[in-house]
């Protein structure tokens, strides 16, 4: 399973490909994990590849070979959706976070990104993590909410999930991502989606 986690810095891709990477080694699979290209200050893109399987030799994910893209904010899900195989799954908050340029004046935020999803031979789902993770108590578990998304389309028992979010956060903060997990993982069903078989 090829995973490609994007993301604007500080909305915690690196905690969200730990839980990954933990749940993979409780099922007694081989991981990678790689952050390729991030930025430390908020507001920068950040992109973290996870691998996993019965025997993974590279960390790397190629253009075209992603299994699924997990985007935390509906542009950065547009930036690298070419590394989604045909067939792949692309699923996106729905949060909008302006980069520098439109900021700045110097670009517009695009506004037809579902349209061009629509027109690529992938499958995608839509969710409002946002309002998900503020109802599990705090807005910082957006990436939890998206993890319990990807949970529901896989066919990975949803107790190794919680278990690796036991094991990934502070022991004061595991209720509320429990709770953003499950609501990203119930509320999946109801996502805007193309996709005709909802398991993966």
């Amino acid at each position: 399973m090829n995973i490609l986690i994007s993301a604007v810095g500080g909305q915690g891709a690196v905690l969200a490909s730990r839980i990954l990477g933990k749940m993979a080694q409780n099922s007694g699979l081989d991981v990678k994990v790689s952050e390729v290209h991030g930025m430390s200050q908020r507001g920068g893109s950040v992109v973290t590849y996870v691998r996993f399987g019965e025997k993974i030799h590279s960390p790397i994910i190629e253009k075209g070979t992603a299994d699924i893209i997990l985007a935390f904010e509906m542009l950065e899900g547009a930036r690298y959706v070419e590394w989604l195989k045909p067939g792949g799954t692309l699923i996106t908050s729905s949060q909008r976070i302006d980069p520098m340029p439109v900021i700045t004046g110097a670009a517009e935020y695009p506004e037809d990104l579902e349209e061009r999803f629509q027109a690529l031979p992938i499958h995608y789902k839509i969710i409002d993590a946002l309002t998900f993770a503020k109802e599990a108590g705090n807005q910082k578990t957006v990436n939890v909410v998206l993890i319990g998304a990807l949970a529901a389309i896989t066919n990975i028992e949803e107790e190794k999930w919680r278990t690796a979010i036991k094991e990934a956060v502070q022991e004061k903060l595991v209720g509320i991502n429990l709770k953003a997990f499950e609501l990203g993982y119930e509320n999946s069903k109801s996502m805007k989606t193309n996709r005709k078989n909802n398991e993966i």
